[in-house]
């Protein structure tokens, strides 16, 4: 048995109830490419599950079309931004304990209140990142 921070190496959740630890994030594209290359063969019924500490706005915008993403804060506070495929925004803002899903196929971005840490369920297949 090993121990990891979850915050430096995401896990997969597989077919078959199966649960991988990943290699090391970068958050770059290049990072997620590869995440595709080892659990594409789950297609959409794999999960990344992954957290991260913010204390800044995000820089990007990101969109995973194979499915629902989870984002729970776990603490602090942040608001997503949402974009719509037809054009539409939303916002919200959760705290502590408070979670919002962000729908297949759709943008999303958050602002951070000086700092928080969210976890990520994410459809992780064919994620996209575009400049904010």
């Amino acid at each position: 048995m090993s121990v990891r921070k979850l915050e430096k190496f995401p896990l997969h959740l597989g077919l078959g109830a199966t649960a991988i630890p990943q290699p090391e994030f970068t958050g770059r594209i290049e990072w997620y490419m590869g995440y595709g290359g080892r659990h594409g063969g789950d297609g959409a019924e794999g999960r990344l599950v992954s957290m991260h500490h913010f204390t800044e706005n995000w820089d990007s915008w990101e969109m995973h079309p194979a499915g629902d993403e989870v984002v729970v804060c776990t603490s602090g506070q942040m608001t997503l931004f949402q974009e719509f495929p037809d054009g539409s925004t939303a916002s919200v803002t959760i705290g502590a304990g408070e979670y919002v899903i962000n729908p297949p196929g759709v943008w999303h971005t958050a602002d951070i209140d000086r700092e928080a840490t969210a976890l990520f369920i994410t459809a992780g297949l064919g994620t996209e990142q575009r400049a904010r």
